[in-house]
């Protein structure tokens, strides 16, 4: 282990009673319970062998990337024009070179994450056009507003990554905007971020900018950034993600390869013909990144999603997207690739009930499927088209609740408590005992959303329910932010960057 490798934590410490207190909480979660492996060994040969005959006997196009055809010619994979086919076990011998678990760097070394293994990571939702709040309403998302949830997410101790593109700020333009985003992940979190994908040239950048934070060295050996890559479902890669996904490949970063797949519109309805489709394309994805670099750190990413077939609108947060996610994390382990899955995905327009069900529903399906990278962990509202700061509070908390989730059940001396039964008489109570007084303060997760207080109590306060505390907390952490300090010099290098970069172009909005 590397000086700048964070130590594994099991457990974070829990404060209680002062409301407004920040826990501590480790740099990352490591998981001790065992994933749930709900598919038996003949159905998933089955399912492997259905992506093998999609990539042999149908194959997938890669458009507008010549070099990439060039190289999976060169591979032996048999190529078409665009039209790329795969003999069965050509892909997952090329994936052999991935290593199965990778440190992303902070530029906090305490906040460096594993990614891979028995590590859980949760970012924030990513890539909504609007945003969402009880005061304003619906609304285009901004600068102010990205940078808003950036510092959320960096106060918050159960999130343990800034994410990328929280939010789009509309009010940059679309060819500038991604230095923006960058840079304010660098300056207003030292948490590990993503970079931009939506080019091959802007994703050169957030990598330069990386380079100058980092160091040039430290980054050619070290993963430092995430770039989230996505698939053309159905079964096609287009150059602008082919490219993007090689940049990242080529600096020795991770690309999170991640097909979208709506049941019914690009995927099959059924869940085992979808998974099968997604299991083809990400590995033609996670392959690409190992041609262009090999070695080179990459994420086995999923994205099942379900429709309502009687209006065609999209449908998150529903039962069948997450028993598949539990196949997925088995095909993944299967690869030997880091997993990224699921989220806290819900269709709903309000942070309510339908919004946490659905939620709910969905990141327990990522945490038993064994996903260690959960983008959308937090502030996923509106079917991904709205980031919600009273969702992201009460989303952020949940994460809290699922650290002790994930600790499992500890056993040991102090955890079997016999000297507390040794203290407390038959048919007394354990309230006041020694043990309890030693163990109180992390014995339960105390949220700062919930309210448990008895019915006239919270009715004397003001009856209010949790949105409307989740609304007071993300205003409360605000108003107390406090930003990381970063190297004078460094910063002005970064800046300098942005600047030149930003004088080389004219503004395009669309």
């Amino acid at each position: 282990m590397s000086e700048t490798e964070p130590k594994r934590h099991r457990r974070g410490g829990r404060e209680r009673r002062d409301p407004n207190a920040k826990p501590a909480a480790p740099a990352y979660i490591t998981r001790a319970i065992p994933t749930y492996d709900i598919m038996g060994e003949e159905n998933l040969l089955k399912v492997e062998a259905a992506a093998d005959r999609i990539l042999a006997e149908v194959g997938l196009d890669i458009r507008d990337d010549d070099e990439c055809l060039a190289m999976f010619r060169k591979s032996g994979a048999h190529v078409d024009g665009m039209r790329v086919r795969f003999e069965p076990g050509h892909l997952r011998e090329i994936l052999k070179t991935a290593p199965r678990q990778f440190t992303q760097h902070a530029r906090n070394p305490a906040r460096s994450v594993q990614i891979g293994g028995n590590s859980v990571v949760f970012a924030p939702a990513y890539g909504s056009p609007f945003v969402m709040d009880l005061d304003r309403g619906r609304r285009y998302g901004t600068l102010e507003d990205f940078q808003n949830f950036i510092k959320l997410a960096y106060s918050c101790p159960w999130l343990h990554h800034s994410g990328g593109t929280v939010c789009e700020p509309t009010d940059v333009p679309v060819n500038k905007r991604h230095l923006d985003m960058v840079y304010a992940h660098m300056k207003y979190s030292d948490k590990a971020y993503m970079g931009s994908i939506t080019s091959e040239e802007r994703a050169e950048d957030s990598i330069a900018m990386s380079r100058l934070l980092f160091g040039t060295d430290f980054v050619d050996q070290n993963c430092v950034i995430l770039g989230n890559v996505n698939v053309n479902s159905p079964l096609l890669w287009d150059g602008t993600m082919t490219k993007s996904a090689r940049a990242y490949a080529r600096a020795n970063q991770a690309a999170v390869i991640v097909p979208f797949i709506l049941g019914g519109a690009m995927g099959p309805v059924t869940n085992a013909g979808a998974i099968a489709q997604a299991h083809a394309e990400t590995m033609v994805g996670c392959a690409i990144t190992q041609l262009e670099r090999p070695g080179a750190p990459v994420i086995y990413g999923n994205f099942l999603s379900s429709m309502s077939l009687r209006s065609g609108s999209p449908t998150f947060g529903t039962p069948e997207p997450a028993i598949g996610s539990m196949v997925v994390g088995q095909l993944a382990r299967r690869l030997g690739l880091p997993l990224r899955c699921a989220g806290s995905f819900t269709t709903s327009k309000l942070p309510d009930g339908q919004a946490m069900q659905e939620s709910v529903m969905s990141m327990l399906s990522a945490v038993h499927c064994g996903a260690n990278f959960i983008l959308h962990s937090a502030g996923f509202l509106d079917g991904l088209l709205s980031m919600s700061y009273e969702k992201f509070m009460m989303d952020a908390d949940f994460c809290g609740a699922l650290h002790s989730y994930l600790l499992g059940v500890v056993v040991d001396d102090n955890s079997l408590a016999m000297d507390a039964f040794k203290e407390v008489a038959p048919g007394s109570h354990f309230l006041g005992c020694a043990h309890t007084m030693a163990n109180y303060t992390t014995a339960f997760f105390d949220s700062t959303i919930s309210d448990d207080k008895p019915f006239e109590t919270w009715q004397e306060a003001g009856q209010t329910d949790s949105a409307t505390r989740a609304n007071k907390r993300w205003k409360a952490a605000l108003a107390e932010y406090q930003p990381p300090s970063i190297d004078p010099a460094v910063n002005e290098s970064i800046v300098d960057y942005m600047d030149r970069k930003k004088a080389s172009m004219t503004d395009q909005w669309y």
